[in-house]
C-alpha cells in the first residue's frame, strides 16, 4: 500500500512539467527526471499510474473508489456516510448539515464546488496526461495497454460519477492548457458523455490484468473490479433511461448484466461465508485486514503511520438507521412485515428484531449484544441511547444504533484520530444483485437466475429462497409502478448494500425521489419508551402510514418537512463560480 500511494511524487511533478512550451524550459536537464525523458519502462508507468490512485484518495473531491478520506475529514467523507443522502439513516450534526439539506431537498446553488460535486477535474487532467504518454515506453503493447486500461478505467469511473449527479458534462479527453477551447465550450450532451465513458470502461474490462499478483492487497484494480464498475454504471443508466424516459436502456441493461455474469461466472470471487448465519454477513466488515478475503474485490487499507482515518470516532455523527430501513427487513419466513404472521411489532426494540432475516440483527445493535460488540468502547452502558440523554455515552438520532461497520478494537488503546478501519469499494454480492435487476428489469429473469444471485445472498443468512412462482407483493411497494419481483429485488439491494453508498444514487435512478419526502423516523415511542428514554431531546411525531407515534428525527429543525421537487431535484446544482467562468455551461433545469 505504501508503494502505491508514495511512489507517485515523482510522477506528480511531471503533471506540472507536461504544459511547459517556453523554449527554455523546453530543453532537457541532465540531472533530473521530466516529462520527455521519464516515459520508459513499466515501472515508469506504474509509478505514474500509482499517482492516480493518490489523487483519488480524497473521495469527498474524487468520489468513485470510495473508502474513507485520510484523518479527521473521513468523518465526512467516507463511503458509510454517503447513506446519510437517502432515506437510510437521520444524521443531526452540524457538520454533516449538508447530507441533510441535499436528503430534504433545502440545497441551494453553491458559489463554489461541494462535497461529492462539480470538482475533481485535475483528476481527469491527471488521466489524460498519462494517456497521451503511455505510449512511448519501450515495453509492449500488451504492457503499455494495461496502464492505458487502468487510467481509462478512472475516467469512465470519474465521468459516470458526474453524469449521474449534472446530467451533460465537460467531456475531456486531452491534455488541456489555459488556451485550450474546450475550456469555454458547453457541456457534452449525458447520452453523448455516456457512449465515451462506455468505451473506457469496455477498454479497461477487456485490458486489464485478471491479477496483478498483488494477493488481494489493496493495490490495483484489476479486470474483474473494472467489470463491476462497469456493471454498476451500466446498471445506473439504463434503469435511469428507463423510469425518467430519457433514452435507450435496453442496451445499458443488457452490458450490465453481461458484465456482472462474466464476473460472477468466470471471476475468482465467492461469497464470504462461514457457515455462521447469524455473523458471517457482518463479520468480513468489522475487521482490518482484508486480503485474501473471497469475496472483496478491491478495498482501502489504512495503517496508523501511512494513513490514518477517524470514521469509528465520530461515526455517531450519522444519526442512526431510520424506521424505514428496519421495516423493509424480511420475517424469517420470507415474507415483509405487512404480510407475514411472524411479525412481532415493534413495541419494544427487542420485538423489532424478533423472527427477521439475520443481516437485520448484523446491522442494528440489538441491546443484548452490546457486550457482544463491546458497544460502545465496552462502557458498561445500557444500549439503545437517543440524543440528550444523560451519562454520557454515544447517542443516536433514532434508538437504531448501526453495528454493520462497528470494530471497537480500532478504538480501544488508541490515540486520537489514529484509525485504520478499511473501506470495501468493490464487493461480489453487489454483482449479484446487479445481474438480478438488470434481467428483472429486462424482462428475462428466471428462477435459475435468482438462484444464482439473490438466494445466495439468501443463503449465507440462512434466509428462504425467493420463489419466481410466489413472489410476495408488499402493499407498501404496489403504489411505486413496478412489478413484485422488481419491488423484491429492490428491497433485497437496500438490505444488501446499507451503508456502502448505494441508497441515494438508487432512489434517483429509480425515479422514487418522492421517497425522500416521507419523514425520517426512530423508534416507537410509547408509555415504555418515553421511561426508557428518559432525558432525550428527541421529539416525537405520528407516522403518516400506521398512525402510531415514534421519533421524528427532524421535528422542529429547518429539515422536518421535505420537499423533492421532481423538475429539479434529480440533478444537482452547477457553481456559481464555474457559470461565470464559462456561461456555455448553463445550470441546470430548475436551478436557475
Amino acid at each position: 500500500m505504501k508503494d502505491i500511494f508514495l511512489k507517485s511524487i515523482t510522477a506528480l511533478a511531471l503533471l506540472l512539467l507536461a504544459g511547459c512550451n517556453d523554449e527554455f524550459l523546453d530543453r532537457t536537464p541532465i540531472d533530473k527526471i521530466t516529462n520527455a525523458t521519464y516515459w520508459n519502462t513499466e515501472n515508469d508507468l506504474a509509478v505514474y499510474n500509482n499517482s492516480l490512485y493518490n489523487i483519488a484518495r480524497n473521495d469527498w473531491k474524487i468520489p468513485i473508489m470510495m473508502g474513507h478520506t485520510e484523518g479527521f475529514d473521513s468523518h465526512f467523507g467516507n463511503i458509510w456516510s454517503i447513506d446519510e443522502l437517502s432515506d437510510n439513516m437521520a444524521p443531526r450534526e452540524p457538520r454533516h448539515n449538508f447530507f441533510q439539506q441535499i436528503r430534504a431537498g433545502k440545497y441551494n446553488v453553491p458559489s463554489s464546488p461541494d462535497w461529492f460535486g462539480y470538482q475533481g477535474w485535475d483528476f481527469v487532467r491527471a488521466i489524460n496526461v498519462g494517456l497521451a504518454n503511455y505510449d512511448r515506453a519501450k515495453v509492449s503493447q500488451a504492457v503499455k495497454d494495461k496502464y492505458i486500461a487502468e487510467a481509462r478505467l478512472f475516467r469512465g469511473w470519474f465521468y459516470a460519477d458526474k453524469v449521474q449527479k449534472y446530467g451533460d458534462v465537460p467531456f475531456v479527453e486531452k491534455e488541456l492548457t489555459i488556451d485550450s477551447e474546450e475550456l469555454y465550450a458547453a457541456r457534452t450532451p449525458r447520452a453523448e458523455a455516456m457512449q465515451k465513458v462506455l468505451e473506457d470502461l469496455n477498454f479497461a474490462s477487456q485490458k486489464l490484468p485478471a491479477n496483478w499478483g498483488d494477493g488481494n492487497a489493496p493495490g490495483r484494480i484489476n479486470r474483474w473490479g473494472a467489470l463491476l464498475v462497469k456493471a454498476r454504471v451500466c446498471l445506473y443508466e439504463g434503469t435511469f433511461n428507463k423510469y425518467h424516459g430519457a433514452g435507450d436502456s435496453k442496451m445499458w441493461l443488457e452490458e450490465a448484466a453481461k458484465a456482472a455474469a462474466e464476473l460472477m461466472d468466470t471471476g475468482p470471487y465467492r461469497l464470504y461465508s462461514t457457515g455462521k448465519p447469524q455473523s458471517d454477513y457482518n463479520a468480513y466488515h468489522r475487521v482490518l485486514d482484508l486480503a485474501g478475503n473471497s469475496e472483496v474485490i478491491y478495498w482501502r487499507k489504512y495503517k496508523t503511520g501511512v494513513i490514518n482515518n477517524h470514521v469509528q470516532q465520530y461515526f455517531s455523527y450519522t444519526g442512526g438507521a431510520t424506521k424505514s430501513l428496519v421495516e423493509d427487513y424480511l420475517c424469517t419466513d420470507g415474507l415483509p412485515i405487512t404480510l407475514s404472521p411472524l411479525y412481532k411489532g415493534d413495541e419494544t426494540i427487542e420485538s423489532t428484531f424478533e423472527n427477521r432475516d439475520p443481516r437485520l440483527r448484523q446491522t442494528i445493535l440489538h441491546p443484548e449484544d452490546t457486550g457482544l460488540y463491546k458497544y460502545h468502547l465496552a462502557d458498561g452502558r445500557a444500549y439503545p441511547m437517543l440524543e440528550g440523554m444523560p451519562g454520557g455515552g454515544f447517542k443516536t438520532t433514532t434508538g437504531y444504533h448501526i453495528i454493520k461497520h462497528y470494530n471497537a478494537d480500532d478504538m480501544i488503546g488508541k490515540a486520537y484520530n489514529t484509525g485504520e478501519s478499511p473501506a470495501i469499494t468493490l464487493r461480489l454480492g453487489e454483482a449479484l444483485l446487479i445481474y438480478a435487476e438488470a434481467t428483472a428489469e429486462l424482462g428475462t429473469i428466471s428462477q435459475a437466475d435468482l438462484d444464482k444471485t439473490i438466494n445466495k445472498l439468501r443463503d449465507r443468512v440462512g434466509m428462504p429462497h425467493l420463489l419466481l412462482s410466489k413472489v410476495p407483493v408488499d402493499p407498501r411497494y404496489t403504489k411505486d409502478g413496478i412489478s413484485p419481483i422488481i419491488a423484491e429485488i429492490r428491497r433485497e439491494r437496500r438490505i444488501e448494500l446499507f451503508m456502502e453508498g448505494q441508497r441515494y444514487a438508487d432512489l434517483i435512478r429509480w425515479k422514487q425521489g418522492k421517497k425522500l419526502e416521507m419523514p425520517a423516523m426512530g423508534v416507537r415511542w410509547n408509555d415504555a419508551a418515553k421511561k426508557r428514554f428518559a432525558g432525550t431531546t428527541m421529539k416525537s411525531g405520528i407516522d403518516p402510514v400506521s398512525g402510531k407515534e415514534y421519533i421524528a428525527v427532524y421535528k422542529g429543525t429547518d429539515y422536518e418537512i421535505p420537499v423533492f421537487d421532481e423538475k429539479k431535484h434529480y440533478l444537482w446544482p452547477i457553481p456559481l463560480n464555474t457559470l461565470a467562468q464559462n456561461p456555455k455551461i448553463k445550470q441546470n433545469p430548475g436551478w436557475e
